[in-house]
């Protein structure tokens, strides 16, 4: 385990306003598969305001970069204060020297490009030999409760909805991926996988249309009232006392509890996931 009880107790408080359980679940598993150690240069690809990048900084003393292509979500990182040299790039020419980093994290970033074979490639070139990837994308089997919308609509013949407020699971996505499928991806972009993972089956039903839909543009436009915006906000979770009196977290109490269902036996047994989790390595040279 490379993340110690402490950090664990850590990660509790900081991710105590997230009502998407499986960013949670996600960031949980990434965080441990990345293996983070003091000193380290670690690069998050696809930062967006930059949640990860102050979670990391709060559990070790690291070098962090993050890059993203939406100069506006970067500004938010800015104010947010993250600890990290923030560079707005492209992703499949990133902007770094070769095996400038020893740790990677790309969490659903993948699925929006264009080109996802020459992002991959160019993780590949950046991540030092022996460096660690830890990927997460959207599962082409996501539960039906997840994105409802999406599944009817797509079973009765359309196109996925990739934009507007009820775009589900296919908001602004190229493509989801089958766990199969992307390992094999990885490995012809020239890395060792080492765990495939499928996360989160149970959820509350429209859930990513409540968060995304509903919940991200009234707190991104600041339409929310002060006491609700500190238990929705990502980065004031550790301002936040947790009291249930308050209804926005006690809903997300609610969703733990729901949430916890995807630790029983029975949930790995299902077909369904919400997210493809990937942990790889680049390969040190011969001899």
């Amino acid at each position: 385990m490379s993340l110690s009880s402490a950090d664990r107790a850590e990660l509790e408080v900081l991710l105590r306003n997230e009502a998407d359980m499986a960013f949670r679940r996600r960031a949980l598993i990434l965080l441990e598969w990345l293996e983070l150690r003091d000193h380290e240069h670690v690069l998050d690809c696809g930062c967006g305001m930059g949640f990860y990048l102050m979670v990391m900084g709060r559990l070790r003393s690291l070098r962090l970069t993050g890059i993203d292509g939406d100069s506006a979500r970067l500004q938010w990182a800015r104010r947010e204060r993250v600890p990290a040299s923030l560079v707005c790039g492209d992703i499949e020419h990133l902007p770094f020297a070769e095996s400038s980093f020893d740790k990677i994290l790309m969490s659903e970033v993948l699925e929006h490009l264009a080109d996802h074979t020459t992002g991959l490639r160019e993780l590949l070139r950046v991540l030092r030999p022996g460096g660690i990837l830890a990927l997460s994308v959207p599962h082409a089997r996501y539960p039906f409760w997840w994105d409802p919308i999406n599944r009817i609509w797509i079973g009765a013949g359309g196109q996925p909805i990739r934009r507007g407020p009820i775009a589900g699971i296919w908001s602004n996505h190229q493509r989801l991926y089958e766990p199969e499928d992307l390992a094999a991806r990885v490995r012809a972009a020239g890395f060792e996988v080492e765990r495939i993972d499928e996360s989160t089956h149970y959820s509350l039903p429209f859930l990513h249309f409540l968060i995304y839909g509903i919940g991200k543009p009234l707190l991104e436009h600041n339409l929310l009232p002060l006491w609700a915006r500190g238990s929705a906000d990502r980065f004031s979770g550790a301002s936040n006392r947790g009291s249930l009196w308050n209804p926005i977290n006690a809903l997300v109490h609610l969703l733990r509890a729901i949430d916890s269902l995807n630790d029983s036996p029975k949930a790995s047994t299902k077909r369904t996931f919400v997210n493809v989790l990937l942990k790889a390595r680049k390969p040190n040279p011969p001899g």
